[in-house]
Order: structure tokens, then sequence, then C-alpha cells
């Protein structure tokens, strides 16, 4: 008797759902039609009410919270967060400075506590099951946010969390270019996420073994996943993407796309979500 295949299992995930309504409908086609199968809600987005409608109509897809430390909107007053956010209630853009702040500024830990518990209540009250939680430019893994988020993990019922880890040498098989983009990402992350794990491990929290996706920074086309599908190492694994009608067609594109189906089907792929691990 031959060895036994392999169980590969992948979810494949939209950050950014609620953010516009072009990546909305991006979400509820590629659900739909191709093969996504969850997606992250920035429950402060400008179309995040559409958003939580769409995932309401569509109880398959599997929808987490986006934690949004960064480049968007507060849930809470500028006046609550004062020293998190400008006199409009708008985060920094700037992720470098933010992370920087975050850390050093001990006086601030009070307040990303109060706006993350505020944005996990505004999420409980759509009445949407929590798939996951991750954050937007995985600010769930700064060192900081991430002690905060496992302090209240019981509270806050996190019980599936992405462990950000892209396979540094695998993609470098898988695509070209941006190389020093590429390096500096997989080793900020190779630092962060050992600690992680083992956090994780004793709290019983769920994770993927692999998370695809963050080397490729706007370019998870049908060229990478097409690559990506025979390459998947066995066990559970996520690709996470960020599809929009208009910014980022290609993405859409690929989630859609009928070859990709096609090798997810002809690999023996199994497509689940956070739920299912």
């Amino acid at each position: 008797m031959g060895r036994p295949k392999a169980v590969r299992r992948l979810i494949v995930n939209a950050d950014d759902f609620g953010r516009s309504r072009s990546i909305n409908q991006a979400v509820l086609r590629a659900h739909r039609e191709g093969i996504l199968t969850t997606a992250s809600l920035m429950v402060n987005g400008g179309a995040a009410d559409e958003a939580v409608e769409l995932a309401r109509q569509n109880p398959r897809l599997g929808v987490g919270l986006h934690v949004s430390l960064i480049c968007g909107t507060a849930t809470l007053k500028p006046a609550e967060i004062s020293g998190l956010v400008d006199d409009d209630g708008n985060f920094s853009n700037n992720s470098v400075a933010a992370g920087v702040r975050y850390f050093f500024r001990q006086d601030l830990r009070p307040q990303l506590e109060r706006e993350i518990k505020a944005q996990f209540d505004k999420f409980r009250a759509t009445g949407l099951k929590l798939d996951h939680v991750n954050g937007h430019l995985h600010f769930h893994l700064h060192p900081v946010v991430f002690g905060i988020l496992m302090d209240h993990a019981r509270e806050w019922a996190i019980t599936r969390f992405r462990l950000t880890r892209d396979f540094f040498w695998l993609n470098l098989r898988l695509a070209s270019g941006h190389f020093f983009y590429r390096t500096t990402h997989a080793l900020i992350f190779l630092l962060l996420t050992p600690r992680a794990r083992m956090v994780l491990r004793r709290l019983g929290i769920k994770h993927t073994s692999a998370v695809f996706g963050l080397l490729q920074n706007a370019r998870v086309d049908e060229n990478y996943i097409t690559r990506l599908i025979p390459r998947l190492p066995s066990g559970d694994s996520e690709l996470y993407s960020h599809p929009s009608l208009d910014e980022f067609k290609n993405e859409f594109d690929a989630l859609i796309s009928r070859r990709v189906r096609s090798l997810v089907q002809e690999h023996n792929v199994t497509l689940i979500r956070y739920q299912d691990l």
C-alpha cells in the first residue's frame, strides 16, 4: 500500500472587509463564485454596515475582527484616546512611527486597551459569530497589542488567531521582485512569531501553521496562487489577500479564477474557515 495523501486544508481570507463598497462586493463575489472562505471585518470602515448585512446573508462566510489601530478611524471619541488619534478620530498613517510609540509609551496602553475592547464590543453587537482575530497591517502581533489581546482572550472570546508566518524560502520560488520588502518582512515576523506561538498554545487558541500573502503585498494574483497551491504544506494554512473591484482587482480576479479553482480540486485542497480548525 502506498502512503496516504497528506491532508491539506486552506483558509482563504479577505482583509479589510467593510472598508469600502468595492471591497465588500469583491468579498461577496469571491465567496460565492470563487475560493474565498473568510473575511476580516473593519468595524469602523466606511462600508462596515453593508459588510455586516452581506455577512448575515451569507452565513457560510466566516467573519473575523480586523483590529485596526493604524490607517483608519477609531471607535471611541478622540477625547477618550487622545494619544492614539487626531482631532477627527483618525489613527496615524505612519505604521513605523505608531508602532514605536505604542511600544515605548506605557501611558498609551490603557488607551489601546479601551479602543480594542470597543472594537470587540462593536463586532459583538453585530450578532455575527467571531471566526478569528487579526489586525490591520498585522498590528495584532505588535508586542503591546498582542499582550492586550492575550490578557483578555477569554473575555473577548478569542479562540482563533492569525499567526503570521510566511515561508521566505518558499516565497522565493513562487515570486520575484520586491526583494527588500520581502526580506525585511520575513525577518520581522520571524522575530515576532515564536513567543506568540507559545502564548497561543498555552491559552489553547488555534492558528494555522502557515500564513501566505504577507510577502506579496497586494500581489496575491493568479500567477502566485497557481504556483502556491501545488506546493502547499500539509496541515492547515491561510492565504490572505485584499480583493477589491478597483484598487486590487488582480487579487479579486485570482480568487474567482477558473484555473485556481481547478487546481484546488486537482490537488485535493479542502477549503475551510478558522472556526473549522
